[in-house]
């Protein structure tokens, strides 16, 4: 990945708040707010430091000046998203592919403190990232863990199960990265992590909630049974930047 991390700016500049709710634009709400330390800004189009998450926030209609400040601040001939269907990308831009999304509202999910959960940090990342490669719960970098709270269950010392906290646009946090080792899967590990992690937002007076894959069907039947409601459905394009700056 190219870096162009140096001259990107921390003040959003002419970035504004444009959503009716905050879930409706997480990622951008986030980064104007508890975020701020990690977000990066070109014009109107926001996302984290490199090495926190992938995530980009930007405006709902792209205009010409927000596709090139896109362009800009991922790279040239690298691949991202960006919400919605049906773009029209400018010339030297290609779209790569897109998937369906659902948001998940943990409103009614029932929370509880777990015993077992240790707090995890900076000095469990190799753990984490170890335990991520082999169970695949979605992007993972070296300092996600900084985003929120992460617990995590071991045994024997190993880490076998993790889940935490992810985008945090303003009254609500989202609970990412939930995931168990195979070896370990049927015992509940999962719920019982969440349920922590939902204790932890609720007691800020803040609201659970979470994303998956509209084709994990599984995951969702499960997040349902603890209390998640579906609030939207919606799609991600995936776009390549064009091969040389602009």
């Amino acid at each position: 990945m190219v870096d162009v991390t140096v001259d990107l700016p921390r003040n959003p500049g002419s970035a504004v708040r444009e959503s009716a709710h905050p879930l409706d634009d997480a990622v951008r709400e986030a980064l104007l707010g508890e975020h701020a330390r990690f977000a990066q800004w070109r014009g109107r189009i926001g996302r984290y430091h490199p090495d926190v998450a992938g995530h980009l926030g930007h405006p709902q209609q792209l205009s010409t000046q927000d596709w090139d400040d896109l362009a800009g601040i991922v790279g040239p001939g690298e691949e991202t998203s960006v919400r919605g269907f049906g773009h029209e990308v400018p010339a030297g831009w290609e779209v790569v592919g897109g998937f369906d999304s659902v948001q998940l509202d943990g409103s009614a999910l029932a929370v509880d403190h777990d015993p077992d959960a240790v707090v995890l940090g900076a000095d469990d990342v190799p753990d984490i990232l170890d335990l991520v490669g082999r169970t695949n719960p979605g992007p993972y970098r070296i300092r996600t863990v900084e985003m929120g709270r992460y617990v995590g269950i071991r045994v024997d010392g190993r880490l076998v199960a993790m889940a935490g906290e992810r985008l945090h646009p303003p009254g609500w946090t989202e609970i990412s990265a939930v995931c168990t080792d195979p070896a370990f899967r049927g015992r509940g590990l999962a719920t019982r992590l969440v349920r922590d992690v939902g204790a932890g937002i609720v007691d800020r007076g803040e609201t659970p909630f979470l994303h998956a894959l509209a084709s994990n069907v599984t995951a969702i039947s499960l997040y349902e049974t603890l209390g998640f409601k579906l609030r939207k459905r919606s799609y991600v394009t995936r776009v390549r930047t064009p091969a040389t700056d602009r």
